[in-house]
């Protein structure tokens, strides 16, 4: 990955990241989006340091973050703790160490990560450590992850 580097996004890659996350076919609202960014709670794979120091530059991957809710949150844990709502990277440059990376830019800014997520994506976030269960009353197989206090790259 000597090619990538991961950091938080800015205004100007609100599109690059919509995109990133429209191609893997994920649900998630502009606003949402733009809302994480303002608060530094999104983050991009981008291309080589020149681009990643500057705006525009070609978006490989995205993690969107927002604040945490449901069993396991209590207010105390609030500050310390945020929800992956999406994570994506662009099909040609999977399998990369691009959504573990992003992962772990997130987890070094919060202690504790959570998720929640279909079958098909278990096997990834398993990868990265996060202690899974499934989630009762789901319409379709649904589970939920907690990585708690490391970093996946610390692993």
């Amino acid at each position: 990955m000597r090619d990538v580097t991961v950091r938080p996004a800015t205004a100007d890659e609100v599109t690059g990241v919509l995109g990133v996350l429209d191609a893997a076919a994920l649900e998630t609202e502009g606003d949402r989006v733009r809302a994480s960014v303002d608060r530094g709670d999104a983050f991009v794979a981008v291309r080589t340091e020149a681009e990643a120091s500057a705006a525009g530059g070609t978006v490989l991957g995205a993690l969107v973050l927002v604040e945490p809710d449901g069993p396991g949150v209590d207010d105390a844990d609030d500050r310390d703790t945020a929800r992956i709502d999406a994570v994506a990277v662009r099909r040609r440059r999977r399998g990369q160490g691009i959504g573990r990376a992003l992962v772990a830019a997130a987890a070094d800014r919060y202690d504790r990560l959570t998720a929640e997520f279909d079958t098909g994506v278990h096997p990834f976030y398993a990868s990265l450590g996060l202690e899974i269960e499934p989630v009762e009353d789901a319409d379709r197989d649904r589970y939920r992850g907690v990585l708690d206090g490391a970093s996946p790259d610390d692993e």
